[in-house]
């Protein structure tokens, strides 16, 4: 049985996925996804803006299984990572799911640019 590889999915990696970038298809099957509710709030958020209640309600619900419950150790960890990367300007949702994808040893998987040199990112524009 081949091993199934887990990627924690940023916010960046749904939009992708749902806007219908063709590089991000082979993350749409053959895998295992985490996620964190802040993530999905950003997501619902965004895609209410852009698409209406309906579409943003469709995938809260469609993705809310992948969501994974962090402990107070890893908000801690995240503001010391913001911190020593202060001028990168990186939202507290983006670096707690950075520094719990790094705990739970899976792939950061996004394509926000202030990303991409960091070990331990998949990133795909």
């Amino acid at each position: 049985m081949e091993n199934i590889k887990t990627y924690f999915f940023d916010t960046y990696a749904f939009f992708e996925i749902i806007c219908g970038n063709p590089d991000y298809e082979e993350y749409k099957k053959d895998i295992s996804i985490i996620t964190t509710r802040l993530n999905l709030i950003e997501l619902h958020y965004g895609l209410l803006r852009l698409y209406g209640v309906e579409t943003a309600n469709f995938y809260f619900e469609k993705f809310k299984k992948f969501i994974k419950s962090f402990d107070d150790e890893i908000i801690k960890k995240a503001n010391e990572f913001r911190l020593l990367n202060k001028r990168k300007n990186l939202s507290y949702t983006d670096c707690i799911g950075y520094v719990f994808s790094k705990k739970l040893n899976v792939e950061f998987l996004t394509g926000d640019k202030e990303f991409e040199n960091f070990d331990g990112v998949r990133f795909i524009k």
